[in-house]
């Protein structure tokens, strides 16, 4: 099994409580007595987990450069969610599903963002293709701030094809785009749902749009002509949050 770095309290913290058979070693950095830190000292213990506590500098390598914020873990990485297990997820879900998908997003910071919001709006899963877009990084577990530990996340060969699964499924597939004619608020999106976003600048590939049951777009009122994909995954997932609670539905 191959191991990765994950780094941040709030990443870390999440895989103590949700994933701690994956945890090989906690990294805390040396000198560190803040409530925060003694908490995550304090989880490690309690699920016997190896702790260990280093300088600064060897914490800033270990991260990449990135914001460790003084804790990191060895972990065993998580492989995603395959295809197959991922519909029959879907098949069984009590609710609704709500489906998340990123057509070819590139930036860890975007799909750590939107892995968190789709957390937030209880989404099933995040799916994206295995080709030419970023998967589970260390940067990417760090922006999530944990969601990348209770989002199922699932990336797919042939992404035309598993949205032909989807629709299969009985899932209603609603793309974006921003010279769509309907507005996302116009969209029944209270069914069982797979909300599909393009990639930053480029949008959403042909063959992405071509199965898209309906596209839609957000009012733009101002002086720029979009919105950064996680802000997107926001509103459209909310506004599906918004419109099944006003239909009583869970």
């Amino acid at each position: 099994m191959s191991e990765e770095i994950v780094y941040g309290l709030h990443a870390v913290r999440a895989l103590l409580e949700r994933r701690p058979a994956a945890v090989r070693c906690v990294i805390l950095q040396s000198g560190r007595t803040d409530k925060r830190a003694t908490e995550l000292a304090e989880l490690a213990r309690a699920r016997s987990i190896a702790l260990e506590t280093r300088p600064a500098a060897q914490l800033d390598a270990l991260a990449g450069g990135g914001v460790h914020q003084g804790a990191a873990a060895r972990v065993e990485a998580a492989l995603p969610l395959e295809e197959h297990d991922l519909l029959m997820r879907l098949d069984g879900a009590a609710r609704p599903p709500l489906v998340l998908v990123l057509d070819g997003v590139q930036d860890p910071h975007n799909l750590g963002a939107c892995l968190r919001t789709a957390d937030g709006a209880g989404a099933d899963a995040v799916v994206a293709p295995r080709d030419r877009a970023v998967g589970l990084t260390p940067v990417v577990r760090k922006v999530a701030a944990g969601a990348a530990e209770t989002v199922p996340f699932s990336q797919v060969t042939n992404l035309a094809r598993f949205l032909r699964a989807l629709k299969d499924a009985g899932l209603w597939i609603v793309g974006s785009d921003g010279d769509a004619q309907t507005l996302h608020y116009a969209a029944d999106l209270k069914g069982p749902l797979a909300i599909v976003l393009g990639a930053e600048g480029s949008g959403m590939r042909r063959l992405t749009r071509e199965h898209c049951d309906l596209i839609v777009r957000l009012p733009m009122l101002g002086g720029v002509e979009s919105l950064n994909v996680s802000v997107a995954a926001g509103v459209l997932l909310y506004e599906a949050v918004r419109q099944r609670a006003a239909a009583g539905q869970p």
